[in-house]
Parts: C-alpha cells; sequence; structure tokens
C-alpha cells in the first residue's frame, strides 16, 4: 500500500498535513510518541476520508527508533512515497542555562533522526524513481539566533542537508525539499517556554502546509512560508551577518525576558 508517512502528526504542522492529505485520499503513517493523540487523529482521518491511517507511537530520539520504524513500515508491506519529516522541538533561553542533555536530545531529533528516516525512505524512492520528501526546518535556518543557538543550528543543517540532496536526487526523480515557516500558531512557544511573537507575524498551520504543498509541485528545494518571513528572512544576504546576529540578539533577549518575567 501507497502512503505518506508523517513524524509529529499529533499536533500543529503534523497534524495538519494529516487533515490536508486526508483530504487528497492519501493513505497515511502517522508516527509521534502521543499514543492518545495519534489515535484518535488516526481514527477520525480514516472514518471521515475511508482511507487507511496506521497510527505508529515511536521516541524518535532512541538511537535505534528511525530504522525500527523503517522494519515496522516494511513488515506492513507500506511503501511509503511520500516523508514529511516534521517531528522537532526547540528551547528558548539562554545557552548556558540549558542542560547538555537536552540539548543532545535536540540534536538527535532534528538533525540524526531525520537523516536517518531520509536515508532509510529514499533509497526504495531512487529505486521506484518515485518519491517525495519534505523535510521541516525553520526561518531560523538562515541566520544565527542567539537565545535559539542549537534549534537555529539544527534548522540551518535540515536546509543545507535538503537542498543539496534535492539536487542529488534530480536524476532519481524524487523531489525532496525544506519547508521552512517562521512563528506558527502550535504548541511550539509552550514546548519552548518562550513569549510568543506579535499575532501579525504568526501563520496558521494550514497555510504553511499549503505553501508546502505547492512548492513540492513545483519542484522546489526550499520554500519560506509567507511574505514577511521570506523577507526577514533574506534580509541576512544582504548585511553582514554580525550585524544580523546582533539584531536578532537585541530581539530575542528581549523575548527571552519576558519569559523570565
Amino acid at each position: 500500500m501507497a502512503a505518506t508517512l508523517i513524524t509529529g502528526a499529533s499536533s500543529g504542522i503534523g497534524e495538519e498535513f494529516a487533515r490536508r492529505l486526508a483530504r487528497d485520499k492519501r493513505n497515511l503513517v502517522l508516527v509521534a510518541r502521543s499514543q492518545d493523540k495519534l489515535e484518535s487523529l488516526a481514527a477520525e482521518l480514516a472514518a471521515a476520508h475511508g482511507i487507511q491511517t496506521v497510527p505508529l507511537v515511536f521516541d524518535l530520539t532512541k538511537e535505534d527508533a528511525a530504522q525500527k520504524l523503517f522494519d515496522e513500515t516494511a513488515r506492513r508491506n507500506l511503501d511509503i512515497d511520500l516523508l514529511i519529516n516534521n517531528a522537532g522541538f526547540g528551547s528558548l533561553g539562554a545557552f548556558t542555562k540549558f542542560d547538555a542533555q537536552r540539548d543532545a536530545e535536540m540534536i538527535d531529533l532534528n538533525v540524526k533522526s531525520l537523516v536517518a528516516l531520509t536515508h532509510l525512505y529514499i533509497r526504495p524512492m531512487m529505486t521506484r524513481r518515485d518519491g517525495s520528501v519534505i523535510n521541516v526546518a525553520s526561518t531560523a535556518a538562515f541566520q544565527p539566533v542567539p537565545f535559539m543557538a542549537t534549534y537555529a543550528a539544527t534548522k540551518a543543517f535540515v536546509l543545507s542537508f535538503s537542498e543539496a540532496l534535492a539536487e542529488e536526487m534530480r536524476d532519481y526523480n524524487v523531489k525532496v525539499m525544506a519547508l521552512c515557516p517562521g512563528a506558527t500558531e502550535t504548541d511550539f512557544f509552550n514546548a519552548a517556554q518562550g513569549a510568543r511573537p506579535p499575532m501579525r507575524l504568526v501563520e496558521t498551520p494550514a497555510q504553511v502546509v499549503a505553501t508546502a504543498l505547492h512548492a513540492l509541485k513545483q519542484g522546489k528545494p526550499s520554500v519560506i512560508s509567507g511574505w514577511s518571513n521570506f523577507l526577514v528572512a533574506n534580509s541576512s544576504r544582504f548585511f553582514p551577518r554580525t550585524l544580523v546576529t546582533r539584531i536578532a540578539g537585541n530581539v530575542m533577549r528581549s523575548t527571552y525576558a519576558k519569559r523570565e518575567d
């Protein structure tokens, strides 16, 4: 059975991908740690749209999780023709105040798991000469972000990795794209323990997913969701990196101060 696999599928952008693709009658493999939310969403979408949904509970920060997930989908004879690496988390605050283990887990999920899953699922796509991968990065990928140092660095990796791999896969008819949303109306800021930016700068998950799927059809190696985000992300091309980092640091320092209050 052909299916789309979505990590971090129980909420936010991952959930919106699932809802949008279910309306398009695509079978879904939904992966997350939250079993109750995952199974509820899978049952809802299957009943509403007449598709097959497979909820799989995995903690992708674990060393062997990617291989176990791949083995499970292979056991179920699931042909993943669209992989959406959405699972990830961030943090807001001074680097030295965070536990090193927490940063290591962020790197494991945002980078190591994403690369491992891409390795495993892109090879069958190459053989079939058909398939797509969406890696969820961030507008934080375009510059250093003080007080979100590790998170921004992981997303810079995702962007560079995805754009390079997109070129490698061009001859195999396999699309790879980095999706770079800005602030989105999800649980990200609660999980990162951060203050939300002004609402005029926040997109909905539906807007982000619509941008992603449209850009994927066009074969773009990366896409920034939202015009204001596009302008901000690309401003770093026209100013010295030290200046851009200083400005970002001032903005984030203010946001961090609000959290501390």
